[in-house]
């Protein structure tokens, strides 16, 4: 079997959400949008959001210092893929850092890195191998624009990895500046997916080591009618997201409808740890909804989303560095994330 072994992770030193809140409201009309807006802030389920730009980088037009983002004068989609080339391997370096294998570099056979929030050629892959010093042997993946669900098919990549070489010892990394793609937007829908995102990586080692998650099944569904609910699309000032509002509600329509499917064929008793996406607090209530679950099985879930934001393909492995740490030998768990198409990418594991 292949097994979860260690899971670092990374946070840029800039809490902007509280900057956020402060910032967009002046750019949407007065009165009903202002006060749905502030209303969906205090609902959101969010906390604190980091991002590699200070909280300066959201300043006024008129304010005597240069911000990333002004208004009049957001930056471009080229100034916004400089700022990632910058900061996306030194925030990737520091996830690795976490996981401690310091000295075992040159073990790593394959390297594997999901991002859908940059462009840079080398990519994240070779200038994350090159600060590491890995092995020039090297084999590696880059999965690109899968947007949140994209850690499930990287790991499904590693399992498959360790599973036709035991021997292989697969590094997966998921990094994300989203903050990078911040559109100047007097829409309202626009506004409030914005104020879901966060930026965020982390760095998983997956082996054939007996210790950690094992990796078991991985299931993928395309939700029929959906190919519209979540989008991004390059845009001359940044990635231009499209998170629709009917989003929840697909989900539990496709859950309640595919049970079975989902859960292998089993209830949702056999399943102890879930360890779902935090695409928003709509999107986990959707989740609880549509299984029928406990007031307290997406906790993990929400208490990542509250302290860090939705961090896209990152989010779903700071749940599962979570349980890492916490949960039993022997509990059964069940990933779960949604991403553009729109795509269910689910996984079990167990705690060995």
């Amino acid at each position: 079997m292949a097994y979860i072994n260690r899971i670092g992770t990374a946070l840029p030193p800039h809490d902007v959400h509280a900057a956020f809140l402060r910032f967009i409201p002046p750019a949407l009309p007065e009165g009903k949008t202002r006060s749905v807006f502030e209303r969906m802030a205090q609902r959101s389920g969010i906390a604190h959001r980091y991002s590699v730009l200070a909280q300066e980088g959201m300043v006024e037009a008129s304010a005597a210092r240069d911000g990333f983002y002004r208004r009049g004068a957001y930056p471009s989609t080229a100034a916004r893929m400089r700022l990632y080339e910058q900061y996306a391997p030194a925030l990737a370096e520091q996830a690795v850092h976490a996981l401690g294998l310091q000295g075992q570099g040159q073990n790593i056979t394959h390297l594997i890195v999901a991002s859908c929030t940059g462009f840079v050629a080398p990519g994240l892959d070779q200038l994350l191998a090159a600060r590491l010093g890995l092995r020039p042997d090297l084999q590696r993946v880059l999965i690109g624009f899968m947007g949140c669900s994209a850690a499930v098919p990287a790991l499904r990549i590693a399992q498959s990895t360790v599973l036709a070489d035991p021997a292989a010892r697969v590094l997966v990394v998921n990094l994300e500046l989203c903050t990078l793609h911040l559109q100047e937007t007097d829409d309202l829908e626009i506004a409030l997916s914005f104020m879901l995102f966060a930026d965020g990586c982390t760095a998983a080692l997956v082996s054939a080591d007996e210790h950690g998650l094992a990796l078991g099944d991985f299931r993928t569904a395309l939700i029929p009618n959906t190919e519209d609910h979540i989008t991004w699309h390059i845009g001359d000032q940044g990635f231009i997201m499209h998170l629709s509002s009917r989003v929840p509600a697909k989900i539990t329509e496709a859950l309640r409808g595919n049970t079975d499917f989902f859960l292998r064929g089993e209830g949702t008793q056999a399943t102890d740890l879930w360890a779902v996406h935090g695409g928003g607090r709509t999107v986990l209530d959707a989740v609880q909804l549509g299984l029928a679950l406990g007031e307290q099985a997406l906790a993990p879930s929400r208490a990542i989303l509250a302290d860090h934001g939705n961090m896209s393909s990152a989010t779903i492995m700071f749940v599962l560095a979570g349980m890492l740490k916490s949960a039993r030998a022997g509990q059964r768990g069940l990933a779960m994330a949604f991403g553009p198409g729109m795509a269910a990418e689910t996984f079990r594991f167990t705690v060995n």
